[in-house]
């Protein structure tokens, strides 16, 4: 389990407690529902990398909402596909890091919180950006984005950090997005609509 979800289940566990002596049944009840939903929406499970070296991983899991070619002028700069995943509350909310590679820079910014599946949440809501270069000669950005119930991203990369592909880079609260921006040279292997996993499913392949 992620030890960002320890507050909320020392939390939930503690009411759950107080409530069960005070024999509050239905409350008690209803808050070690809550409690178990905590360990379950901040579970951190193992994952298997791909044989392939040249394989980039989904850095999240859920639900591709987009694959599009664009100039990025906000990470990159340059031509890239632009590849979207939706994290419903259901889903894992760790993050990792889809080609290993040495962090350039940490790009923040505050903004809204609009839903996060959508055109405006994607580009005016709170994110973060790990943007990094790697031993194949290109570089790539993975951006978490906060959504309409997220309102908490937790980046653990810092600047001049060297981190190996699936390693775990962050986490975002309760629902939310993260985009990865990749050279359009690569062979794209997804396609909107598909469910993918963190660490495990194959985004692409670096020529």
């Amino acid at each position: 389990m992620a030890r960002e979800g320890y507050p909320f289940i020392v939390f939930t566990a503690f009411a759950t407690l107080i409530f069960a002596l005070l024999e509050y049944e239905l409350i008690a009840a209803i808050l070690l529902f809550l409690t178990g939903f905590v360990f379950y929406f901040f579970r951190d499970p193992e994952r298997i990398m791909p044989d392939a070296e040249d394989g980039v991983v989904s850095p999240a899991d859920g639900k591709i909402i987009l694959v599009e070619k664009i100039f990025d002028d906000r990470f990159v700069h340059e031509h890239v596909y632009k590849v979207s995943i939706f994290m419903s509350i259901f889903d894992v909310h760790i993050n990792r890091l889809p080609f290993a590679g040495e962090v350039e820079k940490i790009q923040y910014a505050s903004g809204s919180f609009y839903a996060a599946n959508t055109d405006q949440g994607g580009l005016a809501n709170e994110h973060c950006a790990v943007i990094l270069s790697t031993a194949k000669d290109f570089r790539y950005a993975v951006v978490q984005v906060a959504g309409l119930v997220a309102r908490r991203i937790v980046c653990w990369a810092e600047k001049g950090d060297k981190i190996e592909r699936g390693s775990r880079f962050g986490l975002i609260r309760f629902g939310s997005r993260v985009d990865i921006y990749l050279p359009q040279q690569m062979q794209l292997e997804v396609r909107s609509g598909q469910r993918v996993r963190a660490g495990e499913t194959v985004i692409g392949y670096i020529p």
